[in-house]
Order: structure tokens, then sequence, then C-alpha cells
């Protein structure tokens, strides 16, 4: 094989792998929101409310609801009567935080967003 043959193959080659494998991937193209409560470490989260083991609400001092969804189940937070936000190291909830569950575990938050808030039926009240 001559270069310049060797050449035009190695840049099909290169021009092939920068075309998408397929149309049925879905991407989220919607521009990151950067949710956080400032000072939830200084009582900046006013109220929350339990989405059953899959999520979260979250109200700011400001009356701004937020949803927090986990890596995976939150086991016990539809009965918990209190909560741990550990907001390390900078004192912000936002997506880096975790939620504890007091005597239970300890569950990762994967996204923060902002939201309008648990509607009556949804919720679970914190008993």
């Amino acid at each position: 094989m001559n270069t310049s043959r060797a050449l035009r193959t190695s840049l099909a080659v290169c021009a092939l792998a920068t075309l998408p494998l397929s149309t049925s991937f879905a991407i989220d193209e919607t521009p990151a929101v950067r949710a956080e409560i400032p000072f939830a470490n200084h009582g900046g989260i006013r109220d929350w409310a339990a989405d059953r083991e899959r999520g979260l609400w979250v109200q700011a001092l400001n009356k701004q609801w937020y949803y927090a969804t986990f890596m995976g189940p939150c086991n016990g937070l539809n009965f918990a009567h209190s909560l741990a936000f550990d907001t390390r190291p900078v004192g912000t909830f936002d997506r880096w935080s975790t939620v504890i569950v007091p005597g239970r575990q300890r569950c990762v938050i994967q996204k923060l967003v902002p939201s309008d808030g648990p509607k009556a039926e949804e919720a679970s009240p914190p008993a």
C-alpha cells in the first residue's frame, strides 16, 4: 500500500469515527441549571417532603422548592421523622450533598433541580 492510499484510508477511518453510532440515542441538550441552597448548614433549609424513597423536595428559606433525586432508593426516607443534610465542605445543599436518614443510611444525590414543590397527594409529610 502506498503512503497516499494509507493516508486516505486513515482519514476515512477518522471521519467515520466522528459520526454518531446511532440516532436512537437521546442527547440531553438542556442547559445545566446549577441548583443549590446556600447556607444550608446554617438554617438555609426551611422544609422538606419525601417522594417515597426515590426523591426529596427541599424548600429553601426564600420558599423556592427543589427536587433531589438519589443514586438509588433511599431506604426509610418515606417514614423518617427527621433528616440530616450533609453539605460539606461548603455548606451549600447541591448536587454534591447527601441526605442522612437517621438509623438507616446516607443517600447520595444524583440531581438537584428547581421545582414547583410537592403536590398534596404526592408528598409524604414528615410524621
